[in-house]
């Protein structure tokens, strides 16, 4: 654990060294295959100090961090090609997956709140600073308020936890609290983070105005804090839980369908996927609020696999708007002429993301639709409404992009580059070899 902190700590000058930029790319490879290794074969399990230790869940969701952080910088060639501040484009990066690390390590709640809120600032400079248009000041502006005004509540709860109990350790933790203004206190902020649906708003506006690194970050780990935090704090919240995840549960499947018909009335291939990933969560979400073994297991994997897949999806757009210079469907037409290549990995991470087998979707889907029907029989129709348009907005999307007469010339062909295949398949290899090693993500309770 140590020697991780130490290592992010000591590459952040490394940044700023002019043609360290590769170097820096190199050894995020390096520390995430290190973090694997020494966490499967070694005792890397359990505390390293009062401070920061790890379990199953958070073994994970770092892995994760430090994957997506590395394919952000693959991804992100073109700040290193035109120079554009790339030395605190890096700077950034690094630090937001010191914070990341911080965050999923934290065995205090009051130092998990800490980097919790820490993660905003670095992904709020990528977005202002490494944005395409003057819209995403008002896209920063969303992100900061709604986060920022739901974790307030938290830091109260937080306080009223350590009035009662004495300690914020999470190991020591095992009170029953059955109080309605102190179990909206602790679960606000993380609804926010998901996002549950009625407070999502900020997620399409920040997906949409953020640099291709900026979404991946954002949809690859940044929506994940909300639903470990869950994990985390329903622990204490068991009582109130029972009495009162009927809300939210319904919230998000009606939500999750809603949302899912708003995505196949869009034409900007960013927001597209945006939206799906509320409806991904959505569904996550009612997962956890079941309180079942199924139910946190099940939306835990699916959070794994909706990361490396939205992240991949969000590459294949940026790679289409590096040519064309248009997010719109009505422009990327016909991509099949265009960039022959790579409609097979357009192919294949849509249909991920449709929670076809053999993805880590699939697993996930089918432990949260169990998880949901046993909760309740009624939330069938939500469900069966909610896969049928998951499945449909995953095909619009691929067939509006690829199928069609090419827009803006019809012999232009362009190839991609290498590094966009590796970045593609470095997704979606993850993402369907993980199945093969289920009970990581299904028995880790």
């Amino acid at each position: 654990m140590l020697k991780f902190i130490f290592m992010l700590s000591f590459m952040i000058p490394l940044c700023f060294i002019s043609n360290f930029w590769w170097l820096v790319q190199s050894i995020l490879y390096l520390m995430a295959f290190m973090f694997l290794m020494s966490c499967t074969l070694g005792n890397e399990f359990g505390s390293l100090s009062y401070i920061f230790g790890m379990d199953v869940m958070s073994f994970g969701l770092i892995l994760l961090s430090f994957w997506i952080c590395a394919l952000m910088i693959t991804a992100s060639e073109s700040v290193y090609h035109y120079k554009y501040y790339n030395g605190m484009f890096i700077f950034m990066v690094v630090f937001l997956l010191l914070m990341l690390f911080c965050t999923f390590s934290s065995l205090s709640l009051f130092s998990f709140y800490l980097f919790f809120e820490g993660s905003l600032i670095p992904t709020l400079f990528l977005i202002l600073g490494w944005g395409y248009q003057p819209e995403r000041l008002q896209a920063g502006i969303y992100l900061l308020f709604y986060t920022l005004l739901a974790s307030l509540p938290l830091l109260v709860g937080l306080f009223n936890l350590y009035f009662l109990n004495m300690s914020l350790f999470i190991p020591l933790m095992n009170m029953n609290i059955n109080h309605l203004f102190f179990y909206l206190c602790l679960i606000l902020a993380f609804l926010v983070k998901m996002p549950m649906f009625m407070v999502h708003l900020w997620l399409p506006k920040a997906h949409v105005e953020a640099p291709v690194s900026g979404s991946m970050i954002l949809a690859g780990v940044l929506l994940k804090l909300g639903g470990y935090g869950l994990l985390r704090v329903y622990k204490l919240l068991m009582m109130s839980g029972l009495k009162y995840n009927f809300v939210w549960v319904g919230i998000s499947l009606v939500g999750g369908v809603l949302v899912s018909l708003v995505c196949l009335r869009q034409t900007d291939l960013k927001a597209l996927i945006a939206y799906s990933s509320v409806a991904h969560m959505g569904i996550a979400l009612a997962g956890v609020m079941t309180l079942s073994y199924w139910g946190f297991c099940s939306a835990y994997t699916l959070m794994i696999a909706h990361g490396l897949c939205s992240s991949g999806l969000f590459c294949l757009a940026n790679i289409s708007y590096e040519r064309l210079g248009s997010r719109s469907l009505l422009i990327n037409k016909g991509l099949m002429n265009f960039m022959p290549s790579m409609t097979l990995w357009w192919f294949l991470l849509s249909s991920s993301n449709m929670a076809a087998p053999p993805s880590l979707n699939l697993l996930g889907e089918i432990g949260l639709l169990n998880s949901i029907v046993s909760w309740t029989w009624i939330s069938m129709f939500m469900l069966m409404l909610l896969s049928f348009f998951s499945a449909a907005y995953s095909l619009y999307l691929y067939s509006y992009s690829q199928h069609g007469e090419i827009y803006s010339g019809i012999y232009s062909c362009s190839m991609g580059y290498l590094r966009e295949y590796l970045l593609l398949f470095l997704h979606w290899f993850p993402l369907n070899m993980l199945i093969l090693k289920g009970d990581l993500c299904m028995l880790w309770l």
